[in-house]
């Protein structure tokens, strides 16, 4: 497969995204308190990962396969670390990295919905959209830790 010019750009600019999201979650998960979420930001790390490694692969001109039927929440069902009353520190902190990556997924989901309409082969298309599918799941488990948690 041949990108043109302007998707090879674009692909830059996505991984670009992706490594910044891959060192973010792994930032976040030394640095959270609780270990539901650091493993939580594992796994969301782990993902970001194989985003990074499947847009390397398009720009080395091979398309990834892409499982349609996975959603990335398999199994995903937090359970409570900290009491609703809990005003800790701790909690604290970990509410505002969950806070602050709900954020970034929304962003890097928005980036895909916008630049996945640059690009004509239908492969490419419904790579980047499994992808931008994703990013919306990460940012819906990291809710549901919120939720469970008493932080949202």
């Amino acid at each position: 497969m041949q990108l043109s010019q302007q998707e090879t750009a674009v692909i830059k600019d996505l991984q670009t995204q992706e490594k910044s999201c891959v060192e973010k979650y792994r930032f976040y998960e030394k640095s959270a308190h609780d270990e539901q979420l650091k493993q939580l930001f594992h796994r969301i790390g782990d993902e970001e990962q194989e985003h990074f490694d499947s847009l390397g692969k398009l720009l080395k001109g091979e398309m990834p396969m892409v499982n349609a039927a996975e959603t990335g929440m398999e199994g995903y069902s937090p359970s409570m670390s900290y009491p609703a009353n809990d005003n800790s520190d701790e909690k604290k902190h970990d509410e505002f990295l969950c806070t602050d990556c709900i954020g970034t997924e929304k962003l890097v989901s928005s980036t895909y919905n916008n630049d996945l309409f640059r690009f004509a082969a239908t492969g490419v298309r419904k790579l980047l959209n499994h992808i931008q599918t994703e990013e919306q799941n990460h940012a819906e488990m990291i809710f549901k830790y919120k939720t469970v948690n008493g932080m949202a």
